[in-house]
């Protein structure tokens, strides 16, 4: 069996979606189409740069708010 049929069996088994996230460690790509192709792309959190990708979204998201805290709590003490 071809690497993409793997995918393609892969991403239709409904065992490996939980929450509209995609768990695969046999699917060797890392961006993979929602459920309804239509509404964009999702990450595979199975592959180990998936996982990765997801984690420094999130650390990234949580540095910007901090960030941003830090510049509104200067701007308000400083007027």
């Amino acid at each position: 069996m071809a690497q993409d049929d793997i995918n393609e069996s892969e991403w239709n088994n409904p065992d490996n979606w939980s929450g509209g996230l995609y768990f695969s460690k046999k699917d060797s790509r890392v961006w993979v189409p929602k459920p309804i192709r239509s509404m964009g792309w999702t990450i595979n959190l199975g592959q180990k740069k998936g996982a990765a990708c997801m984690m420094w979204t999130f650390i990234g998201g949580i540095v910007f708010v901090v960030l941003m805290n830090i510049v509104v709590i200067n701007l308000v003490i400083k007027k």
